[in-house]
């Protein structure tokens, strides 16, 4: 039994408050890697399906 599943970002409470600076820090660590730019004014969810993309494009995470 999974005591801890993860929540579909969409489905978080506090999904479209402003991304946390951790997000945001590696978010440009990834973006620098994968070539491109971080949007301006992200939320919690754009950041995190972001961060997905960009450890998919760069190998990097999961």
């Amino acid at each position: 039994m999974d005591r801890n599943p993860e929540k579909d970002p969409q489905d978080w409470t506090t999904g479209d408050e402003p991304m946390t600076g951790p997000q945001e820090s590696y978010l440009r660590t990834l973006a620098q890697e994968a070539g491109e730019e971080v949007p301006e004014r992200l939320t919690k969810v754009e950041a995190s399906q972001l961060i997905d993309r960009l450890q998919e494009k760069t190998g990097r995470g999961r």
